[in-house]
């Protein structure tokens, strides 16, 4: 009996999530050269066409498609078996996703304590808007994800963060002059651009989109350039950039609440305890935030 070797098949897991060859060897650490071959290795090991390939797509075959969630469970199994062995930190790739927000200013320090205390485990971060890393995360493609949620909406995940949302702006002249309130503002589906544009319909006041950036980076030049008004939870807020509210004619808004949510297959003991360790650090911020 042929054995399977188990570096051949984390590569065609990475493969199959990111769907490249390039950006699948970018993750691994290897060439997209070096890739191709191991893949070619392992078709010729199990006797069975993996990907279907042309120059601009990688798809999955039908026998592809059949040893994915095989090669997933193998890959956990391997990483949870050498964990119990070697005892304290555990080993293994944890994918995370995260709103780029939140993950800007809330989870450097927790990652990256993490991973000191658990120097075998490997971090594969996401940053992306809740709908996509909700399919990201339905597909398999992640392990755990942070995801922005309506306090009284599905019951999404866990609980771990919850926040007033702020509107801001460069200065309060831009929410006061006549005309539709500019927003600044994330494509569609975002939930601070569904709470700015429900908040101002609730109160009739018209709203034209004057920028739209996925970037939080091209939203804050945006603001600061005077282009419109955005929503923000209140500690993400630049602090360069004023807070507006009612006296500039812009309504109260509720808070938002962040969850933590698992895949729906079994996750690693890596994300298991990455998980622990994320709830467990944000509910001591948020103590310190409140305290």
């Amino acid at each position: 009996m042929a054995n399977l070797d188990l570096d051949l098949v984390r590569s065609f897991v990475a493969i199959a999530e990111v769907k490249s060859f390039t950006r699948a060897g970018e993750r691994l650490g290897r060439s997209q050269s070096a890739v191709s071959l191991q893949m070619r290795r392992l078709e010729d090991l199990i006797g069975r066409r993996l990907f279907s390939r042309d120059p601009r797509h990688v798809v999955l075959t039908a026998d592809g498609e059949m040893f994915l969630p095989q090669a997933r469970r193998l890959l956990r199994l391997n990483d949870e078996i050498l964990s119990e062995l070697t005892g304290g930190d555990v080993a293994g790739e944890v994918r995370l996703g995260a709103p780029e927000d939140f993950a800007t200013v809330h989870l450097p320090d927790i990652l990256g304590e993490f991973t000191r205390a658990n120097p075998r485990a490997t971090l594969a971060v996401t940053c992306d808007l809740t709908l996509n890393l909700l399919e990201q995360l339905r597909d398999g493609a992640l392990d755990l994800a942070l995801v922005k949620r309506e306090p009284l909406g599905p019951d999404m995940g866990v609980r771990v963060w919850r926040e007033p949302l702020v509107w801001v702006g460069a200065d309060a002249s831009v929410a006061e002059s006549e005309g539709p309130v500019p927003l600044v503002v994330a494509p569609s589906p975002c939930v601070y651009r569904k709470r700015a544009i429900g908040a101002l319909e609730r109160v009739g006041r018209p709203w034209r989109c004057a920028y739209t950036s996925p970037s939080l980076a091209g939203q804050q030049a945006a603001l600061r350039a005077g282009l419109g008004v955005t929503v923000l939870p209140l500690e993400m807020a630049p602090s360069d950039l004023a807070r507006l509210g009612p006296a500039q004619g812009l309504p109260d808004l509720p808070d938002t609440e962040i969850a933590l949510m698992r895949a729906p297959t079994a996750v690693p003991a890596a994300a298991e305890k990455l998980a622990a360790f994320i709830l467990a650090s944000l509910d001591k911020q948020h103590q310190r935030a409140v305290g």
